[in-house]
């Protein structure tokens, strides 16, 4: 007769359990095969609409989960060192350019970022949730944690609609934004308000004339793509893979420029000013 076996990994203790029926028995973790190498959860912490982030590792790789369902993985990473390339991609080396990005992530996107500038680039991160910060620093200090000590790069641990609120007297060269799922809030509900017309508006505001801003989406979004070109971008939807040797492509950048309004001619200011 055959009987159906799940394993499951009890996340307090690490123990594994083998469940027969309604008998459960334990077993050392050293007699696991390499085809059954467990999850393990190295940490978890809660947003402030309650959602709860978990931190795994699996097989040299990690994942970080909301409620249960993946955000991100670092075995996943091309469309995140994508946006950081992408955004960058006008910026001369040798610029003293000024970027933001908008959430940290696997820090990925920095990654993408600090390939692209130059020594004299000022980089800030943008990261609401702490623990993520800490578990960049901790638990994937291997992966790309020695990132946030780079001379060019300051993290700041607040939402990124304060900073861009506040960055209209010293705008950005470039702005990017990994927030939630993009447009499309999973992880707190307020993300939202980053991707709506009076967020836009902030959002030109912090950049300079002529700046870019380029922001990650799960999918291609119609109504978002017209709220960017109608608030003063050119827009580029770039659709692009979820992993670097993919076929075909899974995500959405979108990489809107800011338009540089012409000046108005000295005879029809002068006229303006005589009237």
């Amino acid at each position: 007769m055959k009987r159906n076996v799940n394993l499951n990994y009890a996340e307090t203790t690490g123990k594994i359990f083998v469940m027969f029926g309604v008998a459960s028995v334990a077993i050392p973790a050293t007699v696991l095969t390499r085809r059954m190498k467990p999850q393990i959860i190295l940490a978890e912490a809660h947003t402030r609409e309650g959602a709860r982030l978990t931190l795994h590792s699996h097989d040299g790789r990690y994942s970080i989960r909301v409620n249960g369902k993946e955000l991100m993985n670092s075995a996943a990473t091309a469309s995140e060192v994508a946006l950081g390339e992408l955004a960058t991609a006008e910026i001369a080396r040798s610029a003293p350019a000024r970027i933001l990005i908008g959430g940290l992530g696997l820090g990925y996107t920095l990654q993408g970022v600090l390939a692209k500038v130059g020594a004299h680039a000022t980089v800030h991160v943008a990261e609401l949730v702490t623990a993520v910060i800490d578990w960049n620093r901790t638990h994937m200090s291997g992966l790309n944690g020695a990132l946030l000590n780079d001379p060019r790069v300051k993290i700041l641990n607040e939402d990124v609609r304060s900073i861009i609120a506040r960055s209209a007297s010293q705008p950005y060269d470039a702005i990017l934004l990994d927030i939630d799922n993009g447009p499309s809030a999973m992880v707190q509900s307020s993300n939202a308000k980053v991707y709506d017309l009076r967020g836009i508006a902030r959002i030109g505001q912090a950049l300079k004339p002529g700046g870019r801003v380029a922001i990650w989406s799960s999918g291609a979004d119609k109504a978002f793509e017209s709220r960017l070109s109608h608030s003063g971008f050119d827009v580029k939807p770039t659709p692009v893979k979820k992993h670097a040797t993919a076929k075909s492509t899974t995500y959405m950048i979108y990489v809107a420029d800011k338009k540089i309004l012409a000046a108005k001619p000295e005879v029809e200011t002068a006229a303006a000013t005589a009237s």
